[in-house]
């Protein structure tokens, strides 16, 4: 099966993926015989094959899941959507012969409620289209890309990055341009992109580059836009970029659950590799194995050595020891996206947009309660109501706006009444939100918040990594806490600030901010009783 693969420990996940797509699940003989082949210890293995929701591991006597596994996901938008009764309905219908499991955020919250046949999305899935879907015989196959080398190279494509390898333009005007054009890390976290390429040139090569495409907070799903639309655009950001910081190799890690999209990719890539169109880098495309933290980039770059996805501590920073301990450049898949139109439009251009004071433009995952969900283009420092009534039709049929996550899972939540906040990085921490991915999940009248806080920390709890304590142990107490009875608030209040004081990364940093907005925002429905969908 591994054939002429090389045995390298970073190739583990690679290779797990591969009898997992072959047998349907791990078992305990072919661990074993993979540990012996890679020289590895069978326990660091197992470790890692348990760690990640898209892997099986069977043990000795135990039976195998059925062949077919079809994952219903559960997060916010879906489970707003009827994902729960969905998943309820499939199980009796279906029966024993297909295992339905509940499954986490997607990426295709737009297309609520979302549903996985083994590797293959039904978007606005029904009963009746996953049997469909299970008939024909599911198999994932390479998305047909908006626009794909040819057309990409007949409008300008690869001409920028061909004019840097050739040394008409410089590195020092391309950080230029980035810089004043205050592009930021568009993953979550908003570092200057230009910053950060300054930050990493500084270092001691070799250098390397990761990509990261594992959006897995719950409400973002732009990277897989993009990608599925124009993924050369990307693709030749990414190149310059390794360009810009000499990086030999990068990897690009994307999530498992984009199956097509990754297929689409590895063709893509290939081509751009025959063409000699980078000449200067070679691009290793990895494959996620369904794990949240994996978005978290230290977390990334451990599953990316072939191990669990557990955050480093900090310092040493990933742009001084990073991937294989070389000091590597971390992007996300949007933020290089928009290479080559800030640098050949100018930093004005980009600069032109903007609203409520705010330069540039953001593109906002928009989910819930609206009549035309989906990635909206829109100018930085948009509010939420102009979002809405401008960009997205309005809310739904029968459904007044009651509240807003303006950054996803982990943003927090706000009421109707703060709808005209400028959305962007730093205009919602006063108010003990913040814009991340810029994933906005509508809620209206027919939501309980108590709900949609307890829903998002069941998220929290699952994804957790386990490395530290506080999170481990705290989200687990928090959703016990949250299902039972009357909301404790002097208790929840303190297990919120320990898992905020404690934890290692952001996952549990930010777990509490959903309780914590219902607490500050929400009040008058503490004493109601826990609601449902």
């Amino acid at each position: 099966m591994l054939g002429t693969r090389e045995r390298r420990r970073d190739l583990l996940i690679e290779h797990l993926h591969l009898i997992q797509d072959r047998y349907g699940h791990l078992s305990a003989a072919h661990l074993a015989a993979l540990a012996a082949e890679m020289n590895l210890a069978l326990a660091e293995v197992y470790e890692v094959a348990t760690f990640y929701a898209h892997f099986d591991v069977v043990k000795e006597g135990e039976t195998p899941p059925p062949a077919v596994t079809v994952r219903v996901c559960d997060s916010l938008s879906c489970a707003m959507a009827g994902g729960e009764r969905l998943r309820a309905e499939l199980t009796e219908r279906l029966g024993a012969a297909v295992r339905v499991v509940r499954a986490p955020c997607m990426g295709a919250c737009d297309r609520a409620p979302a549903c996985a046949v083994g590797h293959v999305q039904v978007p606005h899935a029904t009963a009746e289209s996953v049997a469909q879907a299970l008939t024909h015989g599911a198999q994932a196959r390479p998305a047909v890309p908006g626009r794909d080398l040819a057309a990409y190279r007949l409008e300008g494509g690869y001409t920028l990055l061909a004019d840097c390898l050739a040394g008409r333009r410089t590195r020092e005007e391309i950080i230029a341009a980035v810089s004043d054009a205050g592009l930021r890390g568009l993953g979550g976290a908003g570092f200057p992109t230009g910053r950060k390429w300054t930050l990493v040139r500084a270092e001691p090569a070799p250098r390397l580059m990761a990509v990261n495409g594992d959006e897995g907070e719950p409400g973002t799903f732009k990277d897989r836009h993009y990608l599925e639309r124009d993924p050369h655009r990307f693709i030749e950001g990414m190149l310059i970029a390794a360009w810009v910081v000499e990086a030999r190799e990068v990897f690009l890690y994307l999530r498992d659950e984009y199956a097509e999209l990754r297929l689409m990719l590895r063709e893509e890539l290939a081509k751009v590799e025959e063409a000699g169109l980078a000449p200067h880098a070679k691009v290793h495309l990895r494959r996620g194995a369904g794990a949240y933290i994996c978005g978290e980039e230290s977390a990334m770059i451990e599953s990316l050595e072939g191990k669990r996805g557990l955050p480093r501590h900090r310092p040493p920073y990933v742009a001084q020891v990073g991937l294989f301990g070389r000091p590597t450049l971390v992007q996300n898949v949007e933020t290089l996206f928009w290479v080559r139109d800030i640098v050949e439009k100018g930093a004005a251009w980009f600069n032109a947009h903007g609203r409520n004071g705010r330069k540039g433009l953001r593109s906002f995952s928009v989910s819930g309660r609206v009549r035309d969900p989906g990635v909206k283009l829109a100018p930085a420092g948009i509010t939420v109501r102009e979002l809405i009534d401008e960009f997205c039709g309005g809310m739904l049929e029968g459904h007044t706006f009651k509240a807003y996550l303006p950054g996803g899972a982990s943003g927090g939540i706000l009421p109707a009444s703060m709808a005209d906040l400028p959305l962007d990085f730093g205009t919602l921490e006063p108010y003990g939100c913040f814009v991340g991915s810029h994933a906005v999940v509508v809620l209206s009248d027919k939501d309980d918040m108590k709900a949609v806080a307890l829903n998002l920390m069941r998220f929290f709890e699952d994804e957790s990594c386990g490395q530290c304590t506080p999170c481990r142990v705290g989200t687990e107490k928090a959703v016990k806490l949250m299902e039972h009875g009357p909301w404790d608030e002097t208790l929840l209040t303190e297990l919120s600030a320990a898992m905020r004081d404690a934890s290692i990364c952001g996952l549990g940093q930010a777990a509490p901010n959903p309780l914590m907005s219902v607490f500050k925002y929400f009040r008058e429905e503490l004493a109601k009783p826990l609601g449902r969908w």
